[in-house]
């Protein structure tokens, strides 16, 4: 995967041009990505696509395909579909927060990121379901010893929380628990960050609660774009995107000794800063 990661990263970094209004989507792998992509398309694409409308690209098209993956563009010189996109773009992200190329330093940036136990399950899944083949064990171990194409799990979420703290006009930093918790909530604070709150005939017309339920696991996992097709260089399925979307499914696959460790391990490197992650 290094054999891809690093050449679209140099790329990215010489030739990627920033837009005024850019908005850029970052995550961990297994992180919330395809459910953040969605909300957001959603919530910035209201006003030429209602989310109840029969021919919104969500209906029709998987998420991955609608909010591009940067990485992927530039390693294969396909830039210039970035370029074709209509301002105010919306891209994505897997990049540590220090390795973005600067002109995004003043673009509008959305991290998500999720409890590390079930990241790592998600992952596994989603691995094996690719072809992948390797056992629990070996991705638990590749996460704790920090083996990631995008660097370690904590510096990772470590950047975009720093930034976040920086910059939180520009940089909004997201738990995926807590969004379960109140998608609504999440939409509203989602489309102030941005600078397109919905207006009060929006709220009375019920938009943030319709554009959850479009943007919902049952309604995205029950499109047809989403149960056929493939995406990506590696070609992963559509419907692998959706397994279960739950909290602490951790529970179903690691023992107590593995959970220990990796809290232990995440713990030690947020203390002081203000960050923690709990089951």
């Amino acid at each position: 995967m290094l054999g891809t990661v690093v050449p679209g990263l140099i790329s990215l970094q010489r030739r990627f041009r920033s837009r005024p209004g850019h908005v850029l989507l970052a995550s961990p792998v297994k992180s919330g990505t395809t459910w953040i992509k969605s909300l957001t398309f959603a919530t910035m694409a209201r006003s030429s696509y209602p989310p109840s409308a029969a021919d919104h690209p969500l209906r029709r098209l998987n998420p991955h395909e609608c909010v591009p993956y940067m990485e992927d563009l530039f390693v294969h010189g396909h830039e210039a579909k970035l370029e074709a996109l209509p301002s105010p773009r919306l891209m994505h992200t897997h990049l540590h927060y220090s390795l973005l190329p600067r002109s995004l330093a003043n673009c509008k940036t959305v991290f998500v990121c999720r409890e590390p136990k079930d990241m790592i399950v998600s992952l596994w899944h989603f691995l094996n379901r690719a072809g992948v083949n390797l056992s629990l064990s070996e991705v638990f171990e590749l996460i704790c010893d920090g083996k990631n194409p995008n660097g370690p799990f904590w510096e990772h979420v470590l950047g975009y929380w720093s930034a976040s703290k920086a910059r939180p006009d520009g940089v909004l930093f997201l738990r995926y628990e807590k969004m379960l918790v109140d998608p609504v909530g999440t939409v509203r604070e989602l489309a102030r960050f941005l600078g397109v709150p919905f207006s009060a005939a929006e709220e009375a017309a019920e938009l943030p609660m319709e554009i959850c339920e479009l943007c919902s696991f049952d309604t995205m996992r029950g499109l047809q774009g989403n149960k056929t097709g493939s995406t990506g260089e590696f070609n992963f399925a559509h419907q692998s995107y959706f397994r279960k979307g739950i909290v602490g499914d951790w529970v179903n696959h690691m023992t107590p000794k593995m959970a220990r460790r990796i809290d232990t391990a995440v713990e030690e490197k947020l203390r002081g800063l203000g960050l923690t992650f709990t089951s």
